[in-house]
């Protein structure tokens, strides 16, 4: 039975409905874990680590997708609550060509600098060919990129969730085939990850242009496009926690790589990447939780159902709060033969990893309060309080633990940070839950 924004929800309603954009989350995570299993088992440790010092700007140039991607969705979930479908539309295609055609600008405007960009990031000279190669193939791929995460939000507003689903899971059966073929069979190293990867991407963002440019069964299609300045600087703006939290998450990577490269080595940085790894998967369950209970939100919101919204948030909170304890009984239980498949059979990476990440998965108990409370304000189209939770977040807290407690715990401060950065803002979430909760009547 076909599932829309408008009706009520019970737990199990909201995790059907959800359950598609979670997995779909999990596969796009997955795409750079089977890259890292089929680089760590045939490239090796410099590879691995390579990978780690391109990421933060993969990860800047993909903001812009999730920026407009979130608000955006926000915004025409929000429009199509108040019943303006011709709007939402317009709406809808104004975003997407913006999106590609900042996709372009961005990915041309690196490529001619990738060299230098990659120095910058921290590569020294044993790992700049890897890390210029890898980045050259990504970025020709990153427009696709962008398109795809902008997509994936959009899906779920469209009440066409699972269709989004069965094209991320088939761009992530692309890319672990072609993983396997490039890299395992080929020998491609490092660029074969980047090719499989690249191929993933574009199956599952040219087919969305596709079904939205004909006319289909779903709330959304293109339309004649028409710039709406007003409505795409408040996408940007009411999106502009994800982006924070992206471009935040890069700087931080970036400490993570520098400091870790001055305590440990390359080992240290190829230990990071494999947490970082796990820590996709697991936190691509709640990301995808929230991103597919936003629309919903934001309808109910746009529409006046404050029943309903009250309903949603109480029944949010407690799923997203039993996920995050289960995520980290399960990284404490099967830690082990996780991060063994990453560690080239190197005894002293597979000990560094193996103890940091047992600090380290601390975190996953506290995050999940801190997506969910990050999606649920964009969801309401409070852009400020969005942004401010991700904001200290990822940067003032998660930088700044990064840069402090190493001087004082050694490697193992490097560790902690996260689960620091976390707890902290696990608090300032709680605290504008409370202090918003009169002026938009969720609780």
């Amino acid at each position: 039975m076909n599932i829309r924004l408008s009706d009520h929800f019970t737990t199990g309603k909201l995790l059907r409905f959800t359950l598609p954009s979670v997995i779909m989350m999990v596969f796009t995570s997955i795409y750079s874990v089977v890259d890292g299993l089929f680089i760590s088992r045939y490239v090796g440790v410099e590879a691995m680590a390579s990978i780690s010092v391109v990421m933060p700007l993969l990860m800047v140039l993909g903001s812009f997708g999730f920026m407009l991607g979130s608000g955006g969705s926000a915004e025409v979930a929000n429009t199509l609550g108040q019943g303006d479908v011709k709007k939402a539309k317009g709406y809808f295609t104004m975003l997407t060509i913006s999106i590609f055609v900042i996709g372009i600008v961005l990915s041309t405007s690196c490529l001619i600098f990738i060299r230098p960009i990659c120095y910058f990031l921290g590569a020294n000279d044993a790992l700049i060919e890897h890390c210029v190669n890898y980045a050259t193939i990504c970025l020709i791929g990153n427009t696709f990129f962008m398109l795809q995460v902008f997509f994936q939000p959009f899906m779920i507003t469209a009440e066409k969730p699972h269709l989004g689903l069965l094209l991320t899971i088939l761009g992530g059966v692309t890319n672990i085939f072609l993983d396997w073929l490039f890299i395992g069979v080929f020998h491609w190293g490092l660029r074969g990850a980047a090719v499989a990867t690249l191929c993933g991407y574009l199956l599952s963002s040219i087919v969305p242009i596709l079904y939205f440019l004909f006319p289909n069964k779903s709330r959304l299609s293109f339309c004649k496009p028409k710039f709406y300045l007003k409505a795409f600087l408040h996408s940007a703006a009411n999106g502009s926690s994800e982006m924070v939290s992206n471009i935040s998450a890069s700087i931080t990577s970036f400490l993570f790589n520098t400091q870790l490269m001055r305590l440990a080595g390359e080992t240290g940085v190829a230990a990071i990447t494999i947490m970082q790894y796990v820590n996709f998967v697991f936190v691509a369950v709640l990301i995808g939780f929230s991103m597919g209970s936003a629309p919903v939100i934001g309808f109910h919101y746009g529409a006046g159902n404050i029943d309903e919204l009250k309903n949603l948030f109480k029944k949010c909170l407690g799923i997203v709060l039993s996920v995050s304890v289960a995520m980290f009984i399960i990284s404490e239980v099967f830690s082990k033969p996780i991060l063994r498949a990453f560690s080239s059979g190197s005894a002293v990476l597979e000990q560094m990893t193996f103890s940091g990440f047992r600090i380290f998965a601390l975190s996953f108990i506290v995050s999940g309060i801190n997506i969910f409370a990050s999606s649920f304000f964009t969801a309401l189209c409070n852009g400020k309080a969005s942004a401010a939770i991700s904001f200290l977040r990822s940067l003032v807290l998660g930088a700044g633990m990064i840069m402090i407690l190493p001087f004082v715990f050694g490697i193992e401060g490097v560790w902690m940070a996260p689960v620091v950065s976390e707890f902290f803002t696990m608090v300032f979430s709680v605290y504008l839950l409370k202090r918003h909760k009169k002026e938009y009547s969720y609780a």
